[in-house]
């Protein structure tokens, strides 16, 4: 398996964020129901939702939170049709 990271983010409404993947894969993913458990249900709160940034791989908040660039992959890639 091939090492999948997110070179570009960006807001688009609700819980909803634009990601490009160094592979060229492009797309929007709703995170609506992924913020399950203690770390995540603060990012229900739109204004720290809204505050992500991209470190050197994948999505991260300033509560600590971040997404496993491969999760967010695989949910972007299963919209994408080839």
């Amino acid at each position: 398996m091939k090492a999948i990271w997110i070179v570009e983010a960006k807001y688009v409404s609700n819980y909803s964020i634009y990601l490009v993947f160094n592979d060229g894969i492009k797309g929007e993913v709703d995170l609506s129901n992924k913020l399950v458990g203690p770390i995540f249900t603060p990012l229900k709160n739109m204004d720290l939702f809204k505050d992500f940034r991209i470190n050197s791989w994948t999505l991260e908040w300033p509560n600590g939170a971040d997404l496993a660039p491969d999760f967010v992959y695989d949910l972007v890639a299963e919209k994408v049709t080839l």
